[in-house]
C-alpha cells in the first residue's frame, strides 16, 4: 500500500511564517515518498533475508522512522486548519484538563516544559482509556499522559491515541526564530491552535 501525501488547508498564521510552513511541509511530503520507498524495498531484499539481514534491520529501523515524521505532521498540520480558536469553556477536553491539572495555565505549563527539554522530538499529550480515575464527567476510566518521543519514533506510549502533537525538531523555528527560538516558537503555536480540533480527537478517543 502506497500512503499519500495530504494537503491542508492553513491560514495566515500568527508568528508562523509561510515560507516556514511550506518548508516542514516539504519535510513532511518527503516523509511519505521516503516510508513508500522504503516499504517497497522490503519485499526484494526479504527474498534473501540472510544474505541481507543488516540492510533489512536498516530498512525497519528507517521506515518507523518516516512512518512516525509523517503521521506526527499529519496531526501537528491539522491542529493549524480553520484558523485560531479558543479550548471552549466547560467542554469534555476542558474539564479533563481541569481535572487533571487543576487549571488550564498548569497544563500548558508543563507541556512547555516538556515541549523545551534539549534534543530533537515531540511533545504530546496522549490519552489512555484503560487508566482508572473517575472522570469530571462521571464516567469511569481514563488520564491523559504527557511525554516527549525523541526524534519522532522512539519514547511513545504504545497505542494510544494523541490529543496534541507539537514539533519540536528546529526546522519548525530555525527560520523564524534562529537557533535559540524555541520559546518563541512554542509561543506562536499556541496562539494558533484551533481547540476544537483536539477536542474533537479527546471525544473520538474517549468514548
Amino acid at each position: 500500500m502506497q500512503y499519500q501525501e495530504q494537503k491542508f488547508n492553513l491560514p495566515e498564521l500568527d508568528g508562523i511564517s509561510k515560507a516556514s510552513i511550506d518548508a516542514h511541509l516539504g519535510l513532511y511530503a518527503g516523509y511519505v515518498k521516503n516510508f513508500n520507498a522504503i516499504s517497497g524495498l522490503l519485499s526484494e531484499y526479504a527474498k534473501d533475508s540472510e544474505k541481507n539481514a543488516h540492510a533489512l534491520s536498516e530498512l525497519i529501523r528507517r521506515r518507523s522512522f518516516e512512518f512516525g515524521g509523517m503521521r506526527l505532521h499529519e496531526l501537528y498540520f491539522a491542529q493549524f486548519e480553520g484558523g485560531s480558536t479558543p479550548l471552549t469553556a466547560g467542554g469534555a477536553l476542558a474539564k479533563q484538563i481541569d481535572a487533571e491539572y487543576h487549571k488550564f495555565e498548569y497544563f500548558i505549563a508543563m507541556f512547555r516544559a516538556i515541549a523545551m527539554m534539549r534534543g530533537p522530538g515531540w511533545a504530546i499529550l496522549y490519552w489512555d482509556p484503560a487508566a482508572k480515575p473517575a472522570r469530571p464527567d462521571g464516567r469511569s476510566g481514563g488520564q491523559f499522559l504527557t511525554g516527549f518521543s525523541g526524534e519522532q519514533h522512539q519514547g511513545h506510549f504504545v497505542t494510544l491515541p494523541v490529543i496534541l502533537a507539537l514539533d519540536v525538531w528546529e526546522h519548525a523555528y530555525l527560520a523564524d526564530y534562529g537557533v535559540t527560538g524555541k520559546d518563541k516558537y512554542i509561543d506562536a503555536f499556541f496562539k494558533n491552535l484551533n481547540w476544537p480540533v483536539l477536542e474533537q480527537r479527546f471525544a473520538d478517543s474517549a468514548q
